[in-house]
């Protein structure tokens, strides 16, 4: 098991060793020229039709007057509601609550047993 673990870091060393040569040789290549783009093909603008310059006379669009709303039918009174009254709440009672940390009895170890 031992020599599997070896053989692994030993893996692993190898690899970052070729790792860091490789990034070593692209650091040292010249820097290439930027790749630039054809220029995009203009596109033709189509002729802009003559608009008329005189006014047609055409009739104006009339919407017919609107009917008139019916009258809502009166709603009939309602009778006031009275709640009964809400019982009050009875008081909670408080519960005191301890300020001072109770003492905790020190025991001394129990003598020890020895024989002679």
């Amino acid at each position: 098991m031992a020599s599997l673990n070896c053989f692994i870091l030993v893996l692993l060393i190898a690899l970052s060793f070729s790792a860091g040569k490789a990034a070593r040789n692209l650091l040292q290549l010249p820097n290439l020229p930027k790749p630039t783009l054809p220029p995009l093909p203009s596109i033709p603008t189509p002729p802009q039709p003559t608009l008329p310059t005189t006014q047609s006379s055409l009739p104006k669009p009339a919407l017919p007057p609107l009917p008139s709303l019916p009258a809502l039918p009166t709603m009939p009174a309602v009778p006031k509601v009275t709640l009964p009254p809400l019982p009050s709440m009875p008081s909670i009672p408080t519960i005191p609550i301890p300020t001072a940390i109770p003492s905790i009895p020190f025991f001394s170890p129990p003598p020890a047993t020895t024989k002679p």
